[in-house]
C-alpha cells in the first residue's frame, strides 16, 4: 500500500475537505478501506509572509522542509493542499526525493479531458497574478482568462480576510458569482477553475448558468486516489 503525505494548513478548512473527500473516494474504490496518509500542517502565517514580501527561495525551502519531514516518515509521494504553494512547486519538486503530484497540472489535464479550450480563473491574487497556471496551461494551447485587477483585488480581499478564517457570506458568494458571470459574458469562458481550494466551501454547486464550476480540491484528490491504489 502507498502512502500519500499531504502538505496542510494552506488553509486548514481545505485541509478538511481533502482528508474527507480522500478517505470517501479511496473507500468507495477500494470495497471500504482507508488509505494510508501522512498530513504535515504548516504555519500558514508565516507562509503568507513569505509571499508576501515575494520570498520565494525562503518560501520553497520551508516547503521543501516540509516535503522532506514528509519523506521522512514514510510517505511514497506528496501533494499540497493549496493553489497557491505552486508559486513555487518547480523548485520544491526538483529539491525532492519523493514525488509531487500538482493541482496544476492535475487541473489542465481534467480541462483537457473536457476538451475546453477558454477558461476562467479565480484565486489567491498570488494564483491569479502568478506565472504557474498560465504556463501549463498554454502548452497545453488552452487560454486562462483571469479577472480585470478590481476584480482580482476583491476575491484576494474576500479570500484572505473571509474564506482563510472560515467566513463564507451569501453576499460575497452572489459577488463572485457576478464576477464569473461578467467573464463568460465579455471573453467567452466555457468554464471557471475555483484554482483556491477554499472556493468550493463557498460555491459548492458543480455549474452555474450552464457553465462548469471546477473545483480543484476533487480534481486533484482524484489524481491522489489513482496513484494511491496504483
Amino acid at each position: 500500500m502507498k502512502t500519500l503525505g499531504l502538505i496542510g494548513g494552506t488553509g486548514p478548512e481545505s485541509t478538511i475537505e481533502y482528508y474527507r473527500y480522500l478517505i470517501e473516494d479511496y473507500r468507495a474504490q477500494d470495497d471500504g478501506n482507508s488509505p494510508a496518509l501522512i498530513i504535515n500542517s504548516v504555519n500558514l502565517k508565516l507562509l503568507l509572509e513569505l509571499v508576501n514580501a515575494n520570498r520565494l527561495d525562503e518560501l520553497a525551502e520551508e516547503f521543501g522542509r516540509a516535503i522532506e519531514q514528509l519523506a521522512r516518515a514514510g510517505a511514497d509521494f506528496a501533494a499540497f493542499t493549496a493553489n497557491t504553494p505552486h508559486i513555487v512547486f518547480a523548485e520544491v519538486q526538483r529539491r525532492s526525493r519523493i514525488p509531487l503530484i500538482s493541482i496544476v497540472e492535475t487541473t489542465r489535464e481534467k480541462v483537457q479531458s473536457l476538451g475546453l479550450k477558454k477558461v476562467g480563473l479565480f484565486g489567491t491574487g498570488f494564483t491569479m497574478k502568478g506565472k504557474f497556471f498560465p504556463e501549463v496551461f498554454s502548452r497545453a494551447g488552452i487560454e486562462l482568462v483571469m479577472p480585470n485587477d478590481d476584480e482580482q483585488n476583491y476575491i484576494h480581499d474576500k479570500y484572505m480576510n473571509e474564506l482563510l478564517k472560515n467566513l463564507f457570506l451569501p453576499e460575497t458568494r452572489e459577488r463572485l458569482l457576478a464576477i464569473a458571470d461578467d467573464l463568460k459574458t465579455r471573453a467567452g469562458i466555457q468554464a471557471l477553475i475555483l484554482g483556491g481550494t477554499e472556493l468550493p466551501l463557498i460555491l459548492r454547486d458543480e455549474e452555474h448558468n450552464g457553465m462548469p464550476l471546477l473545483d480543484t480540491t476533487r480534481i486533484h484528490v482524484e489524481r491522489l486516489v489513482k496513484e494511491l491504489l496504483s
